[in-house]
């Protein structure tokens, strides 16, 4: 009898020591992850931001694929919610509290099933030339019973951190491989409108072509605006000889303009297209496929017995200004090849 009274003092004692060791634990907790991931802020914000793209990278929705998902009427923003019911995950919601476009989203996290709990969700988006550090943290407070929980099965950092690590890496693969998206389309013989345009010349090597086009063509464009002269249509370049043998490329870096301009500087001139036949192949995507587009064009051109007039015009037509939309695969550019009247 005195042996049993002496084990449940022992037990007595430990229990006690136990809870005053889980009171005096923490009662906050805080933790975070981040990336770097190469793409432009807008884009990244945008897709975290919108509850309904969290399936494509959420690590938790994809351990539960079976779980039910319910958004409120606003989605994106400030306000907007989602609650999830599945097996895996049980049952809660998360809403946006708070938002800095581009650089700030706070949310609240709440469990209902299989237990109640909350927690405050912050993501952070620190642009840096082309890439973005993207933070995603999560902090809490901790009551007695989750305290017991966590000696045991650890802490929450070290059972949400990988969870955390793993939504950034697919959140990464989702927006770059959104970002590769293109197609291209020959929409066949069409009839270009020509007209006069600004422009400047250079021949180069095609390793050196991109730098020297990207250089150009803001020039001719800021001379326009800098001496009011009204633009007709997007940016094009014109090649004028395209030499793969010799690896040498002439181009011509061009804005249409509404009628002849007479200008004051050597390097802008004026030059004027005639309407001419064509066959038209549109690039919808990043200009690294410009490439296949060409070889697209020139298939069609082959396959449908059509015959290029030597040194006629072959136009780049830049429909989609990069520095306002950032995504590249939003990017359109029109290709114009000349060919014979039949």
């Amino acid at each position: 009898m005195k042996a049993i009274k002496y084990i449940l003092f022992l037990l007595l004692i430990l229990i006690i020591g136990l809870s005053i060791y889980v009171a005096v634990q923490p009662n906050d907790y805080k933790f975070s992850r981040n990336r770097i991931i190469e793409a432009p802020v807008s884009i990244i914000y945008n897709k975290v931001n919108d509850f309904k793209q969290w399936p494509e990278f959420s690590p938790w929705l994809e351990q539960d694929k079976e779980a039910t998902l319910t958004y409120s009427d606003n989605s994106v923003g400030k306000g907007s919610s989602y609650s999830w019911n599945g097996a895996v995950l049980g049952e809660g919601s998360m809403t946006t509290l708070n938002t800095d476009v581009n650089s700030l989203i706070n949310q609240k996290i709440e469990f209902i099933k299989p237990f109640e709990a909350n927690a405050d969700i912050d993501w952070t988006f620190e642009p840096s030339g082309k890439d973005t550090k993207v933070t995603w943290q999560m902090k809490g407070k901790l009551d007695f019973v989750t305290k017991i929980f966590t000696m045991f099965s650890g802490s929450i950092e070290s059972n949400t951190g990988p969870d955390f690590e793993r939504g950034l890496f697919k959140l990464d693969s989702v927006v770059q491989a959104e970002m590769k998206v293109y197609s291209i389309k020959t929409e066949g013989i069409t009839q270009h409108s020509g007209g006069y345009y600004l422009y400047t010349t250079k021949s180069c090597k095609f390793s050196d072509f991109e730098k020297n086009m990207t250089a150009m063509l803001p020039k001719v464009g800021a001379y326009a605006m800098t001496h009011n002269v009204t633009m007709a249509g997007p940016p094009f370049i014109l090649y004028h000889k395209w030499d793969e043998e010799n690896d040498t490329v002439m181009f011509s870096t061009c804005v249409p303009t509404n009628s002849k301009v007479t200008t004051d500087e050597e390097e802008i001139l004026t030059g004027k297209l005639d309407s001419f036949k064509a066959v038209k192949t549109v690039l919808t995507g990043n200009y690294s496929n410009l490439k296949e587009a060409w070889e697209t064009t020139m298939k069609y051109i082959a396959d449908n017995n059509l015959e290029m007039v030597e040194t006629g015009s072959m136009l780049e037509t830049y429909l989609t200004d990069p520095m306002s939309e950032l995504n590249p695969a939003k990017w359109v550019t029109e290709i114009y090849v000349e060919v014979k009247e039949e």
